[in-house]
């Protein structure tokens, strides 16, 4: 671990106290499977698919049992905010300016060659869908550069709690979250990092679909929040990604 993470975590230990008092009061049934592939003393970029706004707190419970912490990267503008701002920086989490990206590259590629821990969102936003959207090659350049594993997670559940175009519902109770993490590509320079950003794809969806098949929650009805390839009423991919270009507009 680098020296900069060395140094005292003020923030992130009562961050992650809170969010386990705020797990326990609502009883979300959480699992972990896979956790081993996340090294114990080294870097890595972990890969998750992306369907709710808390994802990065149980991408970031994941790595727990490996008694990891992990840097995600971010938008600027979360940093900005005067609530979130000082927890993401408390936390060593990494800005992300979408205009100019390279620093954020490079910051992050020093965090993994100190022995960071890196978590990324290749979707780059949230899928409508619940789906894995076209994934971009960031991470697998990243890991490349760095010379750490790529490790790919998915994350399944958490949408019911709070995700796009839906109302916050951050008092359920009971609901299961399922965290999958996967075995990882490694990634060395001269590879085609297309090639791996699609291998990277294919491995999240197949995590993403077994999350899926195995949830424990298996409602009557045509739930929202089940995609619609799985008798959801979900938007199809193709339906989301219209509805995400009338936002962008």
């Amino acid at each position: 671990m680098g020296y900069g993470a060395r140094m005292a975590e003020l923030v992130y230990p009562p961050v992650l106290a809170a969010a386990h008092t705020m797990f326990r009061a609502l009883d979300l049934r959480i699992r972990i499977d896979g956790a081993e592939h996340i090294p114990a003393d080294a870097g890595a970029v972990l890969a998750s698919n992306h369907v709710s706004y808390l994802d990065f707190i149980f991408v970031g419970l994941g790595a727990r049992p490996a008694r990891r912490l992990v840097r995600f990267m971010a938008k600027k503008e979360v940093f900005a905010h005067r609530i979130s701002g000082p927890l993401m920086r408390g936390m060593h989490h990494i800005p992300v300016d979408r205009d100019a990206g390279k620093a954020a590259y490079e910051h992050a590629v020093r965090c993994l060659r100190e022995g960071e821990v890196v978590g990324v969102f290749p979707e780059a936003t949230i899928s409508r869908s619940f789906t894995v959207k076209g994934c971009k090659s960031g991470a697998a350049r990243m890991a490349a550069e760095a010379g750490v594993p790529l490790i790919p997670m998915a994350v399944w559940g958490t949408q019911r709690l709070w995700t796009k175009g839906r109302p916050r519902a951050l008092g359920t109770r009971h609901v299961p979250v399922v965290i999958l993490i996967g075995e990882p590509l490694r990634p060395v320079h001269g590879d085609d990092q297309e090639k791996v950003t699609a291998e990277l794809r294919t491995r999240i969806q197949e995590l993403l679909d077994r999350a899926q098949r195995d949830y424990p929650d298996k409602p009557a009805e045509e739930p929202w929040w089940v995609p619609a390839h799985l008798g959801g009423t979900a938007p199809t991919p193709e339906e989301a990604a219209v509805l995400d270009a009338k936002k962008a507009r």
